[in-house]
């Protein structure tokens, strides 16, 4: 706190008001107290503009502070002309190509005296992109039970999914058609992944099981042995032999997946891990529980790094954005959106009324979420606009209370997403070909005070 000098120590009134007005703005332009000319009502009227901000022009009369604006405004010049000539150069789809909001400098109003400052202003107003709405473009049956756990060949080729049935099939993704179903686990199964650089498919189930298939021969070829109950979750890392599953036992395990040896065993968590994802970049596990946490860990020290509170709700899916350096964590209060590495809270997405199983989210920036009362809704990840909410259909013979998502995938290109419901059948969706912005228009409303946790 600046203390004042005594009004004693001062020589005469001027010299007060003078210290007092240096103390109170600081830093602040102030404009000419008085303007050129004779007539005093000019004078008056001229300052009451000033005073209500109507003025056409306030000149800045600190020192220097002309020569400010105009190096200012040079800079602001060169630094858009060589961005329009970077974007112009830069290859569709790259971060050059679409570069972010720039700040500019901007002399704006302050106060009540009619001074000027120079400051910070968004030039660029956050506005989502426009995306075509989805809709269903096929159904396919086979499954006996709940369809819980899908994963999409890196290839592009073919997708595995599995059920409460204790069955893995296999379908053909341009067609639809069967081509393999496989049997081993005697419980439900919760979660699949396929590896990019080996024919192998792991699999987890409810009966304490982790498998890893050989596709060449389409049997099991290891166990790994070690959870102390149901599995529930399981995500392959990209560029390492390494296989993290979580379950019932509130403990994320890590495998090698040549030895089948089980590397670290995180611990933390007080309840169901029923979510978990894996990257290149620190932090390369992300786990979600039923306890309402997030935790991000340290691979190589094995231990948390960061522990997310701000859900009130079970955390029952993540999903990783294939580009930016973020992830949304989904549960019955709100889908939040963080920032890695340090997990940095940025926004919420809200709108949904169900306990959200599963989302997924593809380069274009589409995110969806699918709840279990069978309310889909999908939103434009930069944003956070929900363009698109919509409830999905069951099957001719099942009870609409089987209206549910369990499970989501979008395929390597992004442009069709598959589905696991309730209704023991696959659904795949894509954009509608037929929709226009002029068709579809964006109702953006930005949130007038969005929360800060």
């Amino acid at each position: 706190m600046i203390r004042r000098p005594p009004r004693s120590t001062l020589s005469s009134s001027s010299a007060a008001s003078d210290v007092y007005k240096r103390q109170d703005y600081g830093p602040v332009i102030h404009a000419p107290a008085a303007l050129d000319g004779s007539d005093p009502s000019m004078k008056r009227n001229a300052t009451m503009g000033m005073l209500e901000g109507s003025a056409p022009q306030l000149a800045l009369a600190a020192p220097g502070a002309n020569n400010i604006v105009e190096e200012a405004a040079i800079d602001d010049a060169k630094q858009e002309a060589r961005a329009r000539v970077a974007q112009a150069f830069a290859e569709p789809g790259t971060e050059a190509a679409n570069p972010a909001p720039v700040e500019k400098m901007q002399i704006i109003p302050v106060g009540r005296t009619g001074v000027n400052a120079l400051a910070l202003n968004q030039s660029k107003k956050l506005e989502p992109e426009w995306h075509a709405p989805w809709k269903l473009m096929r159904v396919i049956s086979g499954h006996q039970g709940w369809v819980r756990a899908i994963a999409v060949d890196p290839g592009n080729e073919w997708f595995v999914t599995g059920a409460s049935d204790c069955t893995i099939k296999c379908f053909d993704l341009a067609s639809g058609t069967l081509k393999l179903t496989l049997t081993g686990h005697i419980s439900c199964i919760r979660g699949l992944a396929v590896s990019a650089t080996r024919p192998y498919m792991f699999s987890v189930a409810e009966d304490k099981t982790v498998k890893c298939w050989d596709l060449e021969y389409n049997k099991v070829i290891r166990h790994y042995h070690g959870h102390l109950s149901g599995v529930y979750a399981c995500s392959l890392h990209p560029s390492l032999d390494v296989l993290a599953t979580g379950g019932r036992d509130c403990a994320v395990r890590l495998w090698d997946v040549r030895t089948e040896r089980e590397i670290h065993t995180l611990t933390g968590h007080d309840n169901t891990v029923v979510s978990l994802e894996t990257q290149s970049n620190d932090p390369q596990i992300i786990s979600g529980s039923m306890d309402t946490t997030i935790r991000l860990w340290d691979l190589v020290a094995g231990k948390v790094r960061t522990v997310l509170t701000n859900h009130k709700k079970s955390v029952r899916s993540l999903a990783l954005h294939p580009r930016d350096f973020s992830f949304a964590s989904g549960a019955s209060d709100n889908i939040k959106k963080w920032a890695f590495p340090e997990g940095k809270f940025l926004n919420n997405l809200s709108g949904h009324n169900s306990i959200l199983n599963t989302m997924s989210c593809n380069e274009d920036g589409v995110l969806f979420a699918g709840g279990d009362n069978g309310t889909m809704s999908f939103w434009d990840y930069r944003t956070g606009y929900c363009f698109q909410n919509d409830h999905t259909k069951v099957q001719p013979g099942s009870l609409d209370s089987e209206a549910g998502f369990f499970a989501s995938e979008f395929d390597m290109t992004g442009s069709r997403l598959l589905t696991g419901e309730a209704d023991k059948t696959i659904k795949i969706w894509r954009e509608d070909e037929t929709a226009t912005p002029e068709t579809h228009p964006i109702h953006f409303k930005k949130a007038i005070n969005p929360s800060k946790y």
